[in-house]
């Protein structure tokens, strides 16, 4: 008997998407090794390795766009419009492609965060497309208007047609989708214990002097650490390659390593609106301290999650940017809800996915 297929559809910006989708596909492996799992993501391999510790395949595809972006925190809403707009254009040839891989190579379920004609590609191969996510790119792109707004429309006539959405925490309605399940959050198991990173990186102080300097797989242009000198008895912590060497910054390099995996030894993460940093933070319980960002529809729907369940700080773009960084000596705000946060997101999507091939037959083990 050949072995049950789950096709990984993943949305084509920044890191987040497969990162969160990556974790959901090792919980899926760890429970259920017989499925093999195809990434469809122009992700790297190796950020997809450091989730998935098992073989995979991975199948470079491109579905949409997200946000093109020189940096995390900057857009370029001219360029993305024109690639959405290529998109558009082809999507008969990229839908034709994808249904013919499915049907090849057997595939009996879609798994998509989340790209809109991920839910066509599944109609016409004639297999459920379910997707996960906290928000929709038709609640992105209606924010900006004008042109975006028909765009927003054919995205939210596409998720229509998605069988399941499993709608993770810090989310906008995602009102286009016809049947929701709730679900909680997702993120990575730890794969180092503190002490092995105390010893590896020479981490020495304790973690209410230790702050993680985190801001997704693009980063940041223009972070002022120069700034870091004003702290000469912290250390902080950075996965920037390009950052200068400085006495109290220690440089993570070596693919191996996550940021999740540091957040223990911190007293603060410092980042921009994104739901996996925000996710790992809040799995791990520490407080974040974030930037504001302007233009994203997601990001103050993001803002209000960490404030509702974390212990956070929210800080401008130009005191950051300046180098005012007098948060460093202020407590974070409590979170408003007493209720906490649900964590057992990936796990709940992994165990649906195999119900469902456990359901249809799709697994020798009944």
């Amino acid at each position: 008997m050949s072995r049950p297929v789950l096709y990984i559809a993943i949305t084509n910006h920044g890191f987040g998407h497969a990162v969160r989708a990556s974790c959901v596909a090792a919980a899926i492996q760890q429970l259920c090794p017989e499925i093999l799992l195809v990434l469809v993501t122009t992700a790297p391999r190796w950020l997809l390795e450091t989730y998935i510790p098992g073989d995979f395949i991975h199948r470079p595809r491109a579905f949409d766009v997200g946000v093109i972006q020189p940096d995390s925190l900057n857009m370029d809403q001219d360029a993305t419009l024109e690639k959405l707009r290529q998109i558009r254009a082809t999507a008969n040839s990229i839908v034709a492609s994808e249904v013919n891989f499915i049907r090849t190579n057997r595939v009996g379920l879609i798994l998509a965060d989340i790209p809109p004609l991920a839910a066509k590609i599944a109609k016409t191969a004639g297999i459920p497309c379910w997707m996960m996510s906290n928000f929709g790119w038709d609640f992105i792109y209606r924010d900006w208007g004008g042109e975006f707004v028909e765009i927003a429309d054919w995205i939210s006539e596409r998720y229509a047609t998605c069988d399941r959405l499993f709608r993770l925490p810090l989310h906008e309605p995602m009102s286009a989708f016809p049947n929701i399940t709730d679900v909680g959050l997702t993120g990575g198991t730890l794969r180092y214990t503190s002490d092995q990173l105390r010893d590896k990186f020479g981490l020495t102080l304790p973690a209410d002097k230790t702050i993680l300097l985190t801001f997704g797989g693009l980063n940041l242009q223009g972070i002022p650490y120069h700034t870091l000198n004003q702290f000469p008895d912290w250390q902080f912590i950075t996965f920037d390659a390009q950052a200068p060497d400085l006495p109290n910054l220690v440089k993570v390099s070596g693919k191996e390593y996550r940021p999740v995996e540091f957040m223990p030894l911190c007293g603060r993460v410092v980042s921009k609106p994104g739901y996996s940093t925000f996710a790992s933070a809040l799995g791990v319980g520490i407080p974040i301290a974030t930037l504001t960002r302007e233009g994203f529809a997601e990001a103050p729907v993001l803002l209000e999650g960490i404030q509702n369940y974390a212990y956070h700080q929210i800080l401008t773009p130009a005191d950051f940017f300046q180098g005012n960084w007098d948060f460093l000596y202020d407590s974070p705000q409590p979170p408003k809800q007493s209720q906490q946060v649900e964590k057992e997101g990936t796990e709940a999507i992994a165990q649906a996915v195999i119900n469902y091939y456990q359901t249809h037959r799709y697994l020798s083990q009944q």
